[in-house]
């Protein structure tokens, strides 16, 4: 992976999340170059300093695209200002959730990629998922071709947003044919920063809700319903699918047999004081490490993989460095009840090494919108716009 950070894993794997999402680089080389001088990275001045920095460039973007709105530009318009959320989004991540500013951030990020998806005139609906007395906010992106699609639900993982996906997946699915749903379910987005919803185990109660959803839409098929989820997902959609059999296939990318070893990993070298800023405490809204392990210790696929009836696809880098290519081959050998068990694991020679393949995510989309298409009906060679 691209090191521009040496020694400084969280930093370079949001910069690999920025290009990803078409950053340019000469820009962002001359926001954040000044960094590379400071003495310690991980201080709370230092994450200021990275914030700054970032929605500088967010801010820099956006100005470009209101200049482009009042001249009547608006696909150029649409197209820097989903440049300004992937700015803002990079900026907010590292922010402590206590500083007002972590939510601050959110907020232009939220507008700036709103504005660019409809002046862009990106094919997607902004929709709501009915959740318990509440919403879920996500993204409907739907497919190329005539007739009811087949349709994925896309969860996240333990940081990401339905944003990141967005710009990852890239209209893969759509191109084959399938439609997206990607949601931010409890535990992150909107769902976290702005509802308080929580992630925890039995996460087949909000598949199951975006299930509902979709069976009401008629350009879906309902009957071609499936999952995918990536890094903590590689929990999230395995255990959906394990209880919620109305999905009819699953992808867990990047596998994520307990996550408790993620947590107790990360915990050794937590400090009492940085507990409120502990990702983990936060999106399963504990308050203590304890509380935090409680949860996380009941999140595992131990005696629920094997409760997996539908094609299971499993995608992992052989370069993780947060979880052993081991928890993949065990992932998908506990999968012993579903008729198609698929695991693949890209090398070096392939590119996608790393944790979910932040070093080359496009290959990584392009291999399990593939698969997705090839299990569900859809066209990996491709499907043309109906007329």
């Amino acid at each position: 992976m691209f090191e521009y950070f040496p020694g400084e894993p969280n930093w370079n794997f949001s910069i690999a999340l920025a290009l990803l999402g078409g950053g340019n680089i000469h820009e962002i080389d001359g926001a954040i170059g000044p960094l590379k001088a400071l003495p310690d990275r991980g201080t709370d001045a230092a994450q200021a300093a990275w914030c700054e920095c970032w929605a500088s460039l967010g801010a820099r973007l956006e100005g470009l695209a209101a200049t482009d709105k009042a001249a009547g530009h608006l696909l150029s318009a649409g197209r820097k200002y989903l440049i300004a959320s992937i700015y803002y989004l990079i900026a907010e991540r590292q922010v402590n959730r206590q500083d007002p500013l972590k939510l601050q951030t959110y907020v232009k990020l939220l507008e700036c990629f709103k504005n660019g998806v409809v002046l862009g005139k990106n094919p997607v609906e902004f929709v709501e998922i009915r959740y318990k007395d509440t919403s879920l906010p996500a993204l409907f992106v739907p497919a190329l071709g005539e007739g009811p699609a087949p349709c994925m639900i896309h969860f996240d993982g333990a940081d990401g947003l339905k944003e990141i996906l967005y710009f990852v997946t890239n209209n893969e699915y759509r191109r084959r044919g399938v439609s997206l749903l990607i949601v931010d379910h409890p535990g992150v987005g909107e769902a976290l920063r702005l509802r308080n919803l929580y992630t925890g185990p039995d996460t087949e109660v909000p598949a199951g809700a975006c299930v509902d959803y979709l069976e009401t839409r008629p350009d879906v098929d309902a009957e071609r319903i499936g999952i995918v989820a990536m890094s903590l997902g590689g929990y999230y959609a395995p255990r959906a699918a394990a209880f919620e059999k109305r999905l009819k296939c699953c992808v867990a990318w990047g596998a994520a047999w307990d996550f408790s070893i993620v947590v107790e990993k990360l915990a050794e070298e937590l400090k009492d004081d940085h507990l409120m800023n502990f990702q983990f405490a936060w999106i399963t809204g504990q308050d203590t490490l304890e509380g935090t392990l409680a949860v996380a210790r009941q999140m595992t696929l131990e005696g629920v993989a094997d409760k997996i009836t539908c094609p299971f696809l499993v995608v992992h880098g052989e370069n993780d460095r947060l979880l052993p290519v081991a928890i993949a081959e065990r992932t998908l050998n506990a999968a012993i009840n579903s008729p198609v068990r698929k695991l693949k694991v890209f090398t070096a020679e392939e590119g996608g090494v790393e944790h979910c393949q932040v070093d080359d995510g496009q290959i990584a989309s392009e291999y399990i919108s593939d698969w997705v298409a090839e299990i569900l009906g859809g066209d990996p060679q491709g499907v043309e716009q109906a007329e």
